[in-house]
């Protein structure tokens, strides 16, 4: 089991005072959505939940998990000491996760939110056209609402989420709406702890936890690099892979009541292996329902079916 990561105090992110003189803001008069959304921030209040590690160990089970993530967790140890030793809230520099696809980024993402007990939200910057969608847009457009870190920080929980910006090398869009732009402040401390979302124009503290992923560095400008722990993710070896392999296989079986096996056999593990992480989850829920069908409570090898992963791949054109 996972060490506990106690909620511990309540942290401002934005001042409702604030807020109460941007209701009476001619903008919010002319506005019904920004109207609602004052409202609703006046309702929610302006704390959140800030996280503070209880020990440096919190983030030890990322290392069975995620062995090809080793140097990352051993320096998130060290952030989680200090943070311990002053009482204080996690905090670290934005991480870059660069590799190739499939070598688990996101879900390591996903794992330390888990393990720090704290928000997630993922924002696919592939498919990101401008930097309103982070940031959001003037009240004077048609339609214009808040961007995703507004909108995490005022809906969500907690005060340090952690926020996934994925293939970031893969933001495009008009050269006027750069999403990248949009970083250059969110990723600088000083300037986050004063973001101004376009669309709320209150002060808000968004110097929470930044990650990114990245297939290749090179279409990033070097000021957004020179923001971030840059980190090289290398397939994990022979026993990494063995151990990611189990990782998922108790992940899976933990969420539910299905009737199989603690731990799997040598030879389902020895198929799992042969397949990049990000398949493996996959490949073994499409098992576990072939086992099923067949009458059969445990998998055998044969129930992993790669080759119907790369059907599928070719199929939708990957």
């Amino acid at each position: 089991m996972d060490p506990v990561i106690p909620l511990a105090d309540l942290q401002p992110i934005y001042s409702v005072a604030e807020v109460d003189r941007a209701l009476e803001d001619g903008a919010a008069r002319r506005n019904e959505g920004l109207k609602s959304w004052y409202d609703r921030m006046r309702v929610l209040g302006g704390s959140r939940f800030i996280i503070k590690p209880s020990t440096a160990a919190a983030v030890d089970a990322l290392y069975e998990a995620s062995p090809n993530f080793s140097e990352v967790i051993d320096d998130l140890r060290k952030y989680l000491a200090l943070a311990v030793a002053g009482n204080e809230a996690v905090q670290f520099t934005p991480l870059l996760l660069l590799g190739e696809p499939g070598l688990g980024k996101t879900y390591f993402a996903k794992r330390l939110a888990q393990v720090l007990s704290t928000g997630f939200e993922f924002v696919s910057m592939s498919s990101l056209t401008a930097g309103w969608v982070l940031t959001g847009a003037s009240a004077q457009w048609h339609n214009a609402r808040p961007g995703k870190v507004a909108q995490t920080l005022i809906e969500g929980d907690y005060a340090n989420p952690v926020l996934v910006l994925d293939e970031v090398d893969k933001a495009g869009g008009d050269a006027r709406y750069d999403p990248m732009g949009a970083l250059y402040g969110l990723l600088e401390p000083d300037t986050a702890s004063h973001f101004k979302d376009e669309f709320i124009d209150v002060d808000m503290d968004a110097s929470h936890i930044w990650i990114a992923t990245a297939n290749d560095e090179s279409p990033i400008p070097e000021p957004i690099l020179n923001r971030m722990n840059v980190y090289a993710i290398d397939r994990p070896d022979a026993e990494g892979s063995r151990k990611i392999a189990l990782a998922v296989y108790h992940e899976i079986l933990e969420a539910h009541r299905w009737p199989f096996p603690p731990e799997p056999s040598e030879a389902v593990i020895e198929r799992l292996v042969s397949v990049p992480p990000r398949d493996m989850r996959k490949l073994l829920l499409d098992a576990f329902g072939t086992a099923q069908l067949a009458g059969r409570d445990h998998l055998v090898a044969e129930d992993l079916d790669a080759r119907k992963l790369c059907g599928r791949r070719a199929r939708v054109g990957f």
